[in-house]
């Protein structure tokens, strides 16, 4: 903000001057007469139009302190750039090479005029108002201070802060400027920088560029420097405003360097790197001032950092900052460095470049002259007092450019000189459309064409808007309607070698589309400056392990949580690490909560040790009824299997064995017929049972009646006949229960997941809880009744009464089968088919030993018992 206001306020002084000192002389005289000359160090050239240039030639300027008392004096520049005077001589050979292309402005000629900046803004400012205004005394064109503009565009500025005041005001008369490093995203406004276009990418680029190396190696949590001018502030802002959209990496920290070496305000930002857990660290800083930050940096002995650099010193003079004393803190940095190209020819035209001896100091050659005696370290004659007298050297001018050891001749990593190529080119190829106007066919008002001797400004910037044309390099340079180009950088990495020396390498590059950026990495050729040689971690929170979902910290960045683990049934979001995603419906998380496992199915396995158990002991009842049925067969004559009609005991052995046999449909997989035909089994069986039960104790009723004089009637109702029709009367009517409920809601095998939530259980559902509540209540009407009757007739003098046997039988039976009912009820899945089938083989057992252990006993153990004397005694015979 202060740099901004800074701007705004030099601009404002710098107009008011200039143009109160043109109004002021028109006014005493009638043609436009300058109050004065800027005292400016150039270079310039001739021609029928002519290309204006901004370079940084100097490093430093210095201003007089004003007393007002006397003239003026204007600033003075120092501190030869080298870099700065390769980029004016290289518009210089475009230029050259243009004039010498006879497919491209033919029989145009084409001049330049360049200022050195001195990277200062005030000295930039007026070096563009004298290429926009010219630098002669007089121009008298018929009282009037009208006609074409001395320059018809310019290259340059290279700063963002200067290229936003210049284009500001030349905006207005819309002169077109292209910079060649000027990144600033607030020049990508082309409603308030109309005449603006830039051959390098904007810093929002630059800053999506870097997000993109960030998200390649996971670093989340970093650093922010940025320097006190618009460069740097725009960039912080864009920086802070992408991070926010992307979600993905915030930044732990955003300070803003000093212009100046402010030595408390460098220590007191290197104190913050070091307490912050941030390892990556991005500099959007100019590189002659990065220097006073890493002198801090080794002050402090700050190790661990990854830096990231901006494009404005990612190739920076490698005797400034890629020196023994800071490799060691600057070894593998990444940065982000302008498109290289090639420039065929370059080197032979800077191989021909020589001071003028006759004109030392005059305009236009001073610039070359001050180069020359900084790569020689040498002066002209005359020298300065005390040059001779401190060993120096006097300028030939005969001195070999081929023994100067700078970055001036070398041309193979062109990078900001490849973007004044295109940039030169840019307004040569605008031009050279608008000269190839047809005369009716013309873009302007009534179809007409402009002119070389009538073109305004604004006319060349309608052709610039829509030039197109391919460098010798393969570059296809046009402008968007923001007037930047198609965005690409290339991604370096410092290395720094065995022998102590370094290298700027080239790793990867970063290209823009409509789609977004594509970024491309050569991981193997990258140096890491760390003892594991690998990418550092940099991160506020670790990562969320597999199976737990991040909690945002309560007045925290975003990058810094809690995980917690997700919930049963839930695992890790792979879209949305904020929240755990459910599994689907017939699945569940494993253990760790990473993916979801199909559930485990649960039912009463013939696997399971409950199911083994009570496989084996409803085998175990079905064979101990086929046994008591052959001891009964076998000894079938005798009296105690004769007594109380041997046939309703062998039916009831029957259906005992048919009911330890239906306990198996209730245990393995349910199936659509097991389903359907265990309870019909089951039912049918316990009533056949329960009714051969019911007989017997009416039998044995009758029988005591008929014993009775006047009672002999009593028994003809109770035939073989009788007996069989009865038990198979009260049996069909369970069959006809069974049959009707399967008919309208048959039981099916159902999936539930209502136990359990990890598991699915699978069973059989009832269809109609009213069949089977009518089934089991008809089995326990009989139960019911046959014990009523038997405890009515338990004390009977017979010989051998059955009626005890078949009170405490029934007993048995109605109370297994009333305790199975909430049972039943109560437990959850398999547990509900296990205790239906525990209560079929408790009543099973329970019928068998009341009712047949007795005569089995008396059979076995007993045979004396075994006699019709002795059954004669006691009861009566069938």
């Amino acid at each position: 903000m202060c740099s901004t206001l800074r701007t705004n306020l030099l601009l404002l002084v710098l107009l008011s001057c200039y143009f109160t000192s043109v109004i002021s002389s028109s006014q005493f005289s009638l043609s436009c007469q300058l109050q004065g000359q800027f005292d400016l160090n150039g270079m310039y050239k001739t021609g029928d139009v002519v290309l204006g240039g901004l370079f940084q030639i100097h490093f430093f300027s210095s201003v007089a302190i004003q007393s007002f008392t006397s003239q003026p004096q204007q600033p003075t520049c120092s501190g030869v750039y080298a870099l700065g005077f390769k980029l004016a001589q290289t518009m210089a050979f475009a230029i050259d090479e243009i004039n010498r292309n006879s497919n491209l402005l033919p029989n145009v000629t084409v001049g330049y005029t360049l200022y050195d900046s001195c990277q200062e803004l005030g000295i930039g400012f007026r070096a563009a108002l004298s290429l926009a205004n010219s630098q002669e005394e007089k121009i008298i064109l018929n009282d009037t201070c009208s006609g074409n503009p001395p320059v018809i565009g310019i290259v340059g500025d290279p700063s963002s802060t200067p290229s936003i005041a210049i284009s500001s005001v030349l905006g207005l008369y819309r002169v077109p400027m292209v910079s060649y490093f000027a990144t600033c995203s607030c020049l990508s406004d082309h409603q308030k920088y109309p005449s603006f276009f830039r051959t390098i990418p904007s810093d929002a680029f630059q800053v999506r560029a870097m997000i993109q190396i960030l998200k390649h190696f996971g670093w989340t949590w970093v650093g922010l420097l940025v320097t006190d001018d618009d460069y740097g502030l725009h960039a912080a802002r864009s920086f802070q405003s992408e991070l926010s959209l992307s979600g993905e990496s915030c930044l732990a920290y955003t300070e803003v360097l000093p212009w100046n070496k402010d030595t408390d305000e460098l220590r007191r930002i290197v104190d913050v790197m070091k307490k912050s857990t941030a390892r990556v660290v991005i500099v959007f800083e100019h590189y002659s001032r990065v220097i006073n930050l890493m002198e801090e940096v080794v002050r402090q002995n700050l190790t661990g950092i990854q830096w990231m650099a901006s494009e404005s010193w990612t190739v920076a003079v490698p005797d400034v900052l890629q020196t023994p004393q800071l490799m060691p803190y600057l070894g593998g940095t990444l940065g982000i460095a302008i498109r290289r190209g090639e420039i065929p020819g370059l080197r032979e035209f800077l191989l021909q470049i020589g001071p003028d001896l006759h004109h030392n100091n005059s305009y236009g050659n001073s610039m070359v002259n001050q180069f020359w005696e900084f790569a020689f370290q040498c002066s002209f004659a005359p020298a300065p007092a005390g040059w001779l007298e401190g060993g120096g050297a006097i300028c030939t001018g005969q001195e070999d450019l081929k023994n100067v050891d700078n970055e001036f001749l070398d041309v193979s990593d062109l990078r900001p000189e490849y973007n004044v190529y295109k940039a030169v080119y840019a307004l040569a190829y605008s031009l050279d459309d608008m000269l190839r106007c047809k005369p009716g066919r013309g873009p302007f008002s009534g179809n007409s064409c402009a002119t070389l001797q009538s073109l305004e400004p604004w006319q060349l910037i309608y052709y610039l808007e829509r030039v197109n044309f391919t460098t010798p390099f393969g570059d296809q340079v046009s402008f968007d309607e923001n007037g930047d180009v198609e965005p690409i950088y290339d991604v370096m990495n410092w290395l720094w070698l065995p022998d102590g020396s370094t290298k700027v390498q080239n790793v990867g590059e970063v290209k823009g589309s409509g789609e977004g950026e594509e970024l491309i990495l050569d991981e193997n050729r990258i140096f890491w400056n760390f003892e594991s040689k690998k990418p550092p971690q940099s991160v506020c929170s670790e990562s969320c392990p597999p199976g737990t979902h991040m909690v945002r910290e309560k007045g925290k960045p975003q990058c810094c949580f809690d995980c917690i683990p997700c919930s049963e049934g839930k695992i890790t979001n792979k879209t949305n690490s904020l929240e755990c995603t459910s599994c689907p419906e017939n699945f569940w998380s494993n253990p760790q909560r990473d993916h979801c496992i199909p559930k485990k199915t649960e039912f009463l396995s013939y696997h399971d040790p409950l199911g083994i158990c009570l496989t084996a002991t409803s085998l175990l009842g079905t064979l101990i009824c086929a046994v008591v049925l052959g001891i009964f067969i076998c000894h079938r004559r005798t009296p105690i299997v004769r007594a109380n009609n041997s046939e309703l005991s062998f039916q009831l052995l029957v259906s005992l064995k048919l009911c330890f046999l239906c306990s198996l449909l209730f245990i393995g997989r349910p199936r659509m017929w097991t389903c359907q035909l265990r309870h019909a089994a089951f039912g049918i069986s316990f009533v056949l049972c329960v009714s051969c039960i019911l007989v017997k104790t009416m039998v044995v009723l009758a029988v005591f009646k008929a014993s009775k004089p006047g009672g002999g009637t009593s028994l003809k109702w109770f035939g073989a006949m009788q007996q069989r029709g009865t038990v198979l009367f009260l049996t069909s009517i369970q069959a006809a229960i069974c049959t009707t409920w399967l008919v309208s809601s048959s039981p099916t095998p159902h999936k539930n997941t209502q136990y359990h939530n990890d598991k699915i259980v699978y069973e059989c559902a009832v269809g109609s809880t009213v069949g089977f509540g009518v089934l089991l209540g008809y089995i326990g009407m009989l139960a019911f009744l046959s014990f009523l009757i038997a405890f009515l007739v338990r004390n009977l003098p017979d010989s051998f009464n059955e009626a005890k046997l078949i009170t405490f039988s029934m007993l048995i039976f109605c109370a297994v089968w009333v305790a199975f009912v909430p049972a039943y009820v109560s437990s959850p899945g398999n547990l509900a088919d296990a205790v239906e089938v525990f209560a079929i083989l408790a009543s099973g057992f329970g019928l068998l030993i009341t009712l047949f252990g007795p005569k089995c006993y008396i059979i076995l153990l007993r045979p004396e018992l075994n006699t019709k004397k002795a059954v004669m005694g006691r009861g009566v015979e069938s």
